[in-house]
């Protein structure tokens, strides 16, 4: 608070508020688009979670994130552990197999606590590499910053959400590396991790082996694990290069010509295509594009952290861009990048 809000709204970064609006409108207009076969129930959720994102992200701009970091970081880590923990006594699968959500009294809807606990992650980890920066190859920084990241990650691990754990893992070894990590330790890690790789595949839940064949093949399991992964891309594919709002073309334009210009969709027979394979909806209704311009805007928000990061060179803010791109950059992979 001690910046007035005229200085606050010079130092925005103009370039990445686009994006993120961009990006939230896309979304808007592709469950709009869906309206048909969904309903109206998610655009309205995603309408006002978007409202609330844009007055949150308000509020927080007005705090200094950095004093919340010296002050609190111990405090949110502690909460950030028992919320995790507690999910994994009150916790619901929620459909997806993995223990993961807990369920709002009273409210139809249900939260991810490790979505929430991500930020918190990002502001201390980020405070934690700031403070042993200077001796971060000493063996003991080493198990100070692998013990902060094991706990939370290994929790996230007992809910059974590989995703959002790899999500993890990713971000932390992009914050280590641009803190100053020795290569040599990333290679040891890599080198465990592939001699490890039969006995952790061994300890994999089936449906989680299952999930992970069908992302790479497929087309060995059509009809079941890789139906989903193979109808995002004759979704996709049935995009082409043009706009196809066949959903809404029938509302302002004659009928002859709506006709002609709507195309048979796909998105329909994609299971939960509204969740992880929302791009499979963009690519049909606003074909390559649509899909070209929301895979611009992730790379503008990507670009811009990392950007961020250099001015803020050696400090705990520059940690928490490296931290957010992370985020943007895994999280993309896995959504985008399986279908």
């Amino acid at each position: 608070f001690s910046i007035t809000w005229y200085e606050k709204l010079r130092k925005l970064d103009y370039i990445m508020l686009f994006a993120i609006i961009a990006l939230t409108c896309m979304s808007l207009l592709t469950l709009a688009g869906a309206a048909n076969d969904y309903g109206v129930r998610y655009f309205n959720v995603q309408l006002a979670a978007s409202c609330l994102g844009l007055v949150a992200m308000i509020v927080i701009s007005t705090i200094d994130y950095e004093k919340i970091a010296d002050m609190f970081s111990v405090h949110l880590f502690i909460i950030s552990v028992f919320v995790l923990a507690i999910t994994l006594v009150i916790g619901t699968d929620n459909g997806s197999g993995n223990k993961n959500w807990i369920e709002i009294p009273g409210f139809p809807v249900s939260i991810q606590p490790s979505e929430f606990v991500k930020v918190v992650y990002i502001l201390t980890f980020s405070k934690h590499i700031s403070i042993v920066k200077d001796k971060i190859n000493k063996l003991s920084s080493l198990l100070q910053l692998g013990a902060h990241a094991g706990i939370v990650i290994g929790l996230i691990l007992l809910q059974g959400d590989l995703g959002s754990a790899l999500v993890y893992m990713f971000m932390t070894a992009a914050m280590l590396f641009c803190a100053g990590l020795s290569l040599w330790y990333f290679i040891g890690a890599f080198a465990a991790i592939f001699a490890a790789a039969p006995f952790l595949w061994k300890i994999l839940k089936q449906y989680q082996k299952d999930r992970i064949l069908a992302g790479f093949w497929p087309e060995t399991d059509p009809r079941d694990k890789g139906f989903q992964a193979l109808m995002s891309k004759n979704a996709i594919a049935a995009g082409a290069t043009t706009v196809t709002l066949c959903d809404t073309a029938g509302s302002f334009l004659p009928e002859e010509f709506a006709d002609f210009i709507c195309r048979v969709v796909e998105y329909q027979k994609v299971p939960y295509a509204h969740t992880d394979f929302i791009f499979a909806i963009t690519g049909e209704k606003f074909g390559f594009f649509g899909a070209f311009f929301v895979v611009m805007m992730l790379a503008v928000l990507v670009v811009r952290a990392l950007i961020l990061a250099h001015k803020m060179q050696g400090s705990a803010a520059s940690y928490m861009c490296v931290g957010f791109a992370a985020v943007i950059i895994a999280q993309s992979l896995e959504n985008i990048g399986i279908l």
